[in-house]
């Protein structure tokens, strides 16, 4: 009976970390999506110019 309830306490701790990992996979996710929707298109001249999120190194003048 104790075993039993030691197995039921283990695979409630499991779902628990397991559901845990599948929020931390979506903030991962978010992070990323969020990096390329914020990512920049700026350019300057001969220097490295941080815009939002991104450092842009052009030399497009």
């Amino acid at each position: 009976m104790l075993l039993l309830l030691l197995l039921l306490q283990l695979l409630l701790l499991l779902q628990q970390l397991l559901i845990l990992l599948i929020l931390l996979l979506l903030l991962l996710l978010l992070q990323l999506l969020l990096l390329l929707l914020l990512r920049c298109d700026c350019c300057c001249c001969c220097c490295c110019y941080c815009c939002y999120y991104c450092c842009c190194c052009f030399s497009c003048c």
